[in-house]
């Protein structure tokens, strides 16, 4: 809900066309993931991504009843946050509840590659940092907020950023339109993105045991 308020309430309040607007909406995701992970991480992990349970899942790291419980939660908080946006929206000039979409020029391919390796890419720092016996320990929360300010930057002329299926899916709801058409590449793309994030961590993680070892 945190998440999906603050970062699609930022991106709709200031628009993602020009640097600032960008630069703005990457720091508002950023810095969601950052106070949420040190608010309730010690009490659920904050995953607030289907993308990092999958990965955990795939991991290890929970059981699939969990995984499962953990993705309804998700998409529930999601659908409140964009509720509370479309509220705030719909009683003032500001339009749009900040949905995902394929941005200019892009076509399903180059948006769904984007989704897959960025998703990817931020995923593999959640598992490292989160690691109990490599990870960054209390610092987790701070580099995982920072990578997911990092790849916005890069993701959002592409596809606006997802990487989180749950962050997608409720702001396509209230927007409609193509963002509502395109959904499934904001929810294919983090799910195979997150697959190889956890196989890649696999393969690290594993040579770093055995060389401790």
């Amino acid at each position: 809900m945190v998440l999906v308020l603050m970062g699609c309430g930022v991106a709709t309040s200031i628009g993602c066309s020009e640097p600032a607007g960008v630069a703005a909406t990457a720091l508002a995701f950023g810095l969601a993931v950052v106070a949420m992970a040190y608010t309730i991480g010690g009490v659920s992990g904050c995953h607030i991504n289907p993308a990092i349970t999958l990965g955990c899942l795939v991991s290890k790291r929970i059981s699939c009843k969990d995984a499962c419980m953990y993705m309804v939660f998700q998409v529930i908080g999601a659908f409140i946050g964009s509720a509370l946006l479309w509220l705030l929206t719909s009683n003032t000039a500001v339009e749009g509840t900040g949905a995902n979409d394929l941005q200019e020029g892009v076509t399903v391919l180059g948006g769904l590659l984007a989704e897959i390796i960025f998703t990817c890419v931020f995923v593999l720092v959640v598992l490292g940092t989160t690691d109990e016996k490599k990870g960054a320990g209390n610092f987790a929360g701070l580099a995982i907020g920072l990578s997911l300010v990092l790849v916005h930057l890069v993701c959002i002329r592409y596809t606006g950023t997802s990487v989180n299926p749950a962050r997608s899916i409720a702001p396509a709801v209230f927007q409609g339109g193509t963002a509502l058409q395109n959904l499934w590449i904001f929810i294919v793309g983090p799910f195979v993105g997150a697959l190889l994030a956890a196989g890649i961590w696999a393969m690290i993680g594993g040579c770093a045991c055995k060389k401790d070892e």
